[in-house]
C-alpha cells in the first residue's frame, strides 16, 4: 500500500464485489462495473461519516474518541431504523414465502419501499448496504431461512427443495435487530485512521458503469494498478445469482444481465478479453501493473491463465508471473452438498503483468 500511495488504482471488479474496501486504504480508485449492486455495497463504506479529528480536543485520547464515534454512528443507525415504519401491508410482487417468514417479509417490503427514494443520505445508504448483504444466507444472521450465501441467491423452486430436504420452514427474523448487529460488526474492524483515509479519498473516487473495453473517462497512462477478475466464460450466472438483491433494490436483473460478458467458447471469451487488454494498456502508466485473476473451468480442462498470458503480451504487457492458490471451500462446499474441491473452480490463478 505504501508503494501505491497517492497514485490512482483501477479496480475493475466485474465479478467479486466483496474485497474492494479491504484493499482501498490509502488509495484513489476507479471502478468499471456493470453491476449496480456494487455501488450499493461499496458507496456507504467509502462515504463513511467521520468527525474531524484535527479539531477535536480528544486527539490525545484516540481510543476514547473512536469509542465515542462508533457509538454515535451506531446510535444514528439504530435511531433511523426505529423511525422507519416497517408495518406496511404492501404485498410482494413475487412469491418469496419459501425464503422468509411472513412478518420478516413484511418488514423487508416496508424497508424496500422506504429505501426506494432518490438521493438517500449516509445513514439510509448504510442501512441499504447492510440489508442488501443480509437478505439470504446460511445462519440466523440473515433475513432468510437456511439457504445459499448472499452472493448466490438460489431460485424459488430450488429453495422449496432445500426446505423439503432439510425439513425446515422460514422462522421470523427481526430485520432491525439483524441490521443493528451487522452494523456493529462492520464498524468495529476499521480504525480511526482508516476511516479518515476513506473519507479523504471519497472526493477523488469514481464509479464508472460500462464496458471495460471502452473506459474513455480514464486518462491515458494514468493508472498504476488494475485488479480485476472477469467472468469465467459462462460458468457463473451473475444476473441469476443476484436476482434477489436486484429485487430488493428495484433493479431489473434481466437488463443488467444483458450487459455482462457471457462467453460459451474460448474464442468468444478471447475476443472480448483482447479488447479489455488493449484498453488496460492504454490507461496503464509506465511500470504500472495489472493483476488479472482467473481460474480453471470445465472440470479443470481449461486453464484460463494460459490464454490470458498471450492476450496480455499481445497487448504490449510483460508477463511477470502467475500466482496459483488452491482454495479450500469447506463452508461453501458443505452448503452446496459436495466434497471440497470436487467440482467448480477451485483455484485462484492471478496473472501479473507490467507495462
Amino acid at each position: 500500500l505504501n508503494i501505491l500511495q497517492n497514485n490512482i488504482t483501477l479496480k475493475n471488479l466485474l465479478k467479486d464485489h466483496g474485497f474492494l474496501i479491504k484493499y482501498n486504504i490509502d488509495e484513489a480508485f476507479y471502478n468499471t462495473d456493470f453491476d449496480k449492486i456494487f455501488k450499493i455495497i461499496t458507496n456507504p463504506e467509502v462515504k463513511e461519516m467521520f468527525i474531524q479529528l484535527k479539531r477535536n480536543q480528544l486527539r490525545h485520547n484516540i481510543e476514547a474518541f473512536l469509542e465515542g464515534y462508533l457509538k454515535t454512528k451506531l446510535f444514528r443507525v439504530a435511531d433511523r431504523l426505529e423511525e422507519i415504519d416497517l408495518s406496511s401491508e404492501e404485498e410482494s410482487n413475487v412469491d418469496l414465502s419459501m425464503f422468509f417468514h411472513k412478518r420478516t417479509l413484511d418488514e423487508m417490503i416496508s424497508l424496500r419501499s422506504y429505501l426506494g427514494k432518490e438521493n438517500p443520505d449516509e445513514i439510509d445508504s448504510w442501512i441499504r448496504m447492510v440489508a442488501t448483504n443480509r437478505l439470504t444466507g446460511h445462519s440466523n444472521g440473515f433475513f432468510s431461512v437456511y439457504t445459499l450465501p448472499p452472493n448466490q441467491a438460489t431460485s424459488a423452486a430450488a429453495q422449496v427443495k432445500i426446505n423439503s430436504k432439510r425439513n425446515q420452514q422460514p422462522e421470523y427474523r427481526n430485520v432491525r435487530t439483524i441490521i443493528r448487529k451487522k452494523s456493529a460488526q462492520l464498524l468495529k474492524d476499521l480504525n480511526l485512521f482508516q476511516r479518515d483515509t476513506l473519507r479523504t479519498i471519497c472526493s477523488k473516487s469514481q464509479f464508472l458503469t460500462g464496458d471495460a473495453r471502452a473506459t474513455g473517462d480514464i486518462k491515458y497512462d494514468s493508472v498504476q494498478l488494475t485488479v480485476t477478475s472477469p467472468p469465467f466464460l459462462d460458468v457463473v450466472q451473475y444476473a441469476q445469482d443476484n436476482w434477489l438483491r436486484c429485487w430488493f433494490n428495484g433493479i431489473d436483473a434481466e437488463e443488467v444481465g444483458k450487459t455482462i460478458t457471457m462467453s460459451r467458447t474460448m474464442e468468444e471469451w478471447n475476443g472480448v478479453m483482447s479488447g479489455v487488454f488493449r484498453e488496460l494498456f492504454r490507461i496503464t502508466q509506465k511500470n504500472g501493473c495489472v493483476a488479472f485473476e482467473v481460474g480453471e473451468v470445465r472440470n479443470g480442462k481449461i486453464k484460463l491463465e494460459e490464454s490470458v498470458v498471450k492476450l496480455g503480451v499481445d497487448a504490449g504487457f510483460n508477463c511477470e508471473g502467475i500466482m496459483i492458490n488452491q482454495q479450500q471451500f469447506t463452508k461453501t462446499a458443505n452448503i452446496w452438498g459436495i466434497s471440497n474441491n470436487s467440482k467448480g473452480t477451485n483455484s485462484n490463478r492471478i496473472v501479473l503483468f507490467r507495462k
